[in-house]
């Protein structure tokens, strides 16, 4: 009996001592405003941003455009897989870099650098990060999607007023750029198709003139069009056409 009752104290004494070595959830948790539980929500919002970085690099920024209009050229030509979609995308993505790069600055320097020396707090870090960001897409952004989605949340500007980079809410300013962008990504991706299908046609009517017609014009066509996008320095207009439409 006496060997029990030291066994079931001992017991009780290292399950205090486990007990007493637990951390506090709060210093678990990165120093900031409000309870544990505001920062647990912090955390949250924080990893769900992260998660979703590769949507909202798209949505907020020139990427859009430029996949858009690389895929059009290669539908245009007729190659299929030809460059690939890595090669596509990364392009797109060193382009969209290339054009952001001044927007990603200012956010740096004016929001997240301060941040993270501790001399703003979140809300203003917030409101500096976003700002280059929606100054970028007022720019670029059609009036008429604009005026379209901000009549749709409630009509709280009408289409005489000027709105401020202040008074644009995100929710209506994101889903207008980009409908915007794609807008101006087929109106490019036109352009470039059109010469391509003149030079279809012009195959084809040669084709059909001869008898040909079981051969299909494409397979004559896709050097010819190939040459003549390597004979303009097709990669040197297009791209720069590209970045010089955001300026």
């Amino acid at each position: 009996m006496i060997r029990i009752l030291i066994s079931v104290a001992a017991l009780f004494l290292v399950t205090g001592s486990a007990v007493a070595q637990v951390p506090d959830l709060s210093s678990l948790l990165p120093a900031g405003e409000g309870s544990a539980s505001g920062r647990i929500i912090q955390a949250i919002a924080l990893l769900t941003v992260l998660s979703l970085a590769p949507g909202i690099l798209i949505m907020v920024t020139s990427f859009t455009r430029f996949v858009i209009a690389f895929s059009f050229l290669r539908s245009g030509i007729g190659l299929q897989t030809t460059p690939g979609n890595l090669i596509l995308i990364s392009l797109a993505l060193f382009m969209t870099f290339y054009v952001m790069a001044p927007t990603f600055d200012k956010a740096w320097e004016e929001g997240i650098q301060p941040l993270m020396n501790n001399e703003i707090s979140e809300d203003v870090a917030y409101v500096r990060v976003t700002t280059p960001f929606r100054e970028f897409m007022l720019e670029q952004v059609r009036e008429e999607d604009l005026v379209l989605f901000d009549d749709l949340a409630a009509g709280r500007v009408t289409e005489n007023e000027a709105e401020t980079v202040e008074d644009v809410e995100l929710r209506v300013l994101i889903p207008a750029f980009m409908i915007s962008e794609l807008r101006r990504g087929f109106e490019i991706g036109f352009l470039i198709a059109l010469p391509f299908l003149v030079i279809d046609m012009i195959v084809a009517t040669i084709t059909m003139s001869m008898g040909m017609m079981m051969l299909p014009p494409t397979v004559i066509s896709l050097p010819f069009k190939a040459l003549f996008f390597v004979l303009i320095d097709g990669w040197n207009l297009l791209v720069g056409s590209l970045v010089r439409s955001f300026f």
